[in-house]
């Protein structure tokens, strides 16, 4: 009877400590925020409903976006070396072969219409600020031309295997300017000190985010740094849900690369645990029934 009395508190203790307490603490300290929003809806500068025409879009990029973006996969390389560019822009300007893929098309429409506002980025360069983003907006531009460009990036965009090759492409074009990844020997293309000065801190490697995060987490603060880290230098970066999956799907295979065995692993020592407890009660009955 004494022993259950024990019992009894005990799982009152750990109640009370799951049911009250770590809801508070959650609800306080990391409270739930909404879900992934892949459709931009805040978006609304241009209308993405256009039909595009990818042959003036060629002609529009070639005139405005080449000076400073590289597009490989289309014969442009870029103008100078990244420490250069870096140099110049604060960031290494990203080769935009992969842009028509790996961002929503919303996202990137409203982008090229005011690169500030799609990142919300508003609070570190403020209108009328001192401070300037290196992209202007193109405003200036009609929502027709604006679509005719986005269709023409989404006409040179390669096409990808669904495999960590793939997944790599993917990563290193939406996160690789800034971050590095130590586990598969990349780094970023900005040379630290530059992006340092540009974003105020060193971005961190991402080797290991997917254990220190946890996959809920990237997905919400990919999709938008803003809402879990309020005026953070991190751009809305607008990747699509596809691609989203892709980014960390790869930081999985590099930084969890034995999540699988790890898993099933998990089993064999529950099952260990069970027939532990087992033996173990076994074994106290037998040392009591000698004292009593």
């Amino acid at each position: 009877m004494k022993e259950l009395k024990i019992l009894a508190v005990i799982a009152a203790l750990v109640g009370i400590t799951y049911y009250g307490i770590e809801p508070y603490a959650h609800s306080v300290m990391h409270p739930e925020v909404s879900a992934a929003d892949f459709t931009f809806k805040d978006a609304k500068n241009v209308d993405t409903s256009l039909a595009g025409n990818v042959e003036n879009g060629k002609v529009l990029v070639e005139a405005n976006c080449i000076a400073c973006h590289a597009i490989e996969k289309a014969g442009h390389p870029a103008l100078m070396p990244n420490a250069d560019a870096a140099a110049s822009y604060g960031v290494v300007p990203p080769d935009l072969s992969h842009a028509g893929r790996i961002y929503d098309k919303n996202y990137l429409a409203n982008f090229i219409f005011d690169p500030v506002s799609a990142m919300h980025l508003s609070h570190k360069y403020p209108v009328g600020g001192t401070k300037a983003f290196p992209m202007p907006s193109y405003n200036w531009m009609t929502p027709q031309e604006i679509m005719d460009v986005v269709s023409y990036l989404q006409s040179v965009a390669p096409k990808v295997t669904e495999d960590k090759e793939g997944h790599k492409a993917t990563f290193e074009a939406a996160c690789g300017r800034c971050h590095s990844m130590a586990y598969a020997k990349f780094d970023a293309t900005t040379p630290k000190d530059s992006i340092k000065a540009y974003m105020g801190a060193t971005p961190p490697d991402l080797s290991q985010y997917i254990k220190s995060r946890g996959e809920h987490y990237l997905h919400s603060f990919i999709n938008d740094p803003q809402v879990l880290l309020k005026n953070t230098s991190m751009p809305r970066v607008g990747l699509n849900e596809k691609a989203q999956e892709e980014v960390i799907a790869y930081m999985e295979e590099i930084g969890d690369s034995k999540k699988a065995e790890r898993e099933s692993l998990g089993l064999w020592v529950m099952l260990y645990t069970f027939v532990f407890a087992i033996l173990a009660y076994l074994w106290k009955r037998k040392i009591w029934s000698e004292v009593h």
